[in-house]
């Protein structure tokens, strides 16, 4: 059942270059088990880290892909019946475990529109080696544990800053998340005393907005427990498209 189309219908809010890229990612290979909603593919051409990958949309639908070596691994074949439930079960009794889901956020088609016709008003720009003195201060100021959760560097492909009294008090990076991908991951940091300002809401918006005149679609990230990181993707006008998973690097082989 080679590339056998899925019962499972695409959101036609979101850009095609989005729904392309995870249907692609998600629907090539033998379809294994398909229903409407649930279907499991076996594809052998995954990375090592990412050979097992879940993806929940935000309509409740459910894809997830494997290799052969693990289908086989976990006991899954043709003609078998199959749920997210089981097939969740099958994987932990395999010892095969699932790193912390993340969200995914992106504009929808009307909300990009409203976003290029945007003028963001307040004291930010995009950031150079320039800039290099004021990043080194703002990074500074920030916790280990904030750094690494947002990962935001001035040697990204674009990097955007919010200012308060000549002060970087917030910054956001994007980089190309795949090679030959029009797809453009972000982090963002807000310097804990100047947080409930809007300043992440207008960097990540002035990114964003750069990022598409680059030619470039920005995707926005976060762990399932980060609420305050949800929060700011929802007040920057972003939409949930769903929850990914893939194989924990502690994983069993």
């Amino acid at each position: 059942m080679r590339n056998q189309p899925s019962r499972v219908t695409s959101m036609p809010v979101f850009s095609q270059t989005i729904t392309d890229f995870w249907r692609a990612s998600f629907l090539n290979g033998d379809v294994l088990y398909s229903d409407e909603s649930l279907t499991v593919t076996i594809n052998p051409d995954l990375d090592e880290e990412s050979r097992v990958m879940v993806l929940e949309t935000s309509d409740g639908r459910v894809m997830a892909v494997l290799t052969p070596a693990l289908a086989e691994k976990v006991g899954l074949h043709l003609h078998q019946e199959l749920s997210e439930a089981i097939f969740r079960r099958k994987l932990d009794e395999a010892n095969v475990t699932l790193h912390g889901a993340d969200y995914l956020f992106y504009f929808s088609e009307a909300d990009k529109i409203e976003l290029l016709q945007e003028t963001l008003e307040g004291d930010l720009r995009r950031l150079t080696e320039q800039d290099n003195a004021c990043f080194s201060a703002f990074q500074s100021s920030a916790s280990e544990q904030d750094l690494d959760d947002a990962q935001v560097e001035l040697d990204h492909w674009a990097v955007f800053g919010s200012y308060e009294q000549n002060r970087l008090v917030c910054a956001a990076s994007m980089y190309p998340w795949e090679d030959d991908l029009q797809i453009a991951d972000l982090g963002v940091l807000t310097l804990t005393s100047f947080r409930g300002k809007g300043h992440a809401r207008k960097v990540v918006r002035s990114i964003c907005k750069y990022a598409y005149g680059q030619g470039y679609v920005p995707q926005y990230r976060c762990q399932l427990d980060n609420h305050s990181s949800t929060l700011l993707a929802k007040a920057a006008g972003l939409t949930l498209f769903g929850k990914w998973e893939v194989i924990s690097p502690d994983s069993a082989n």
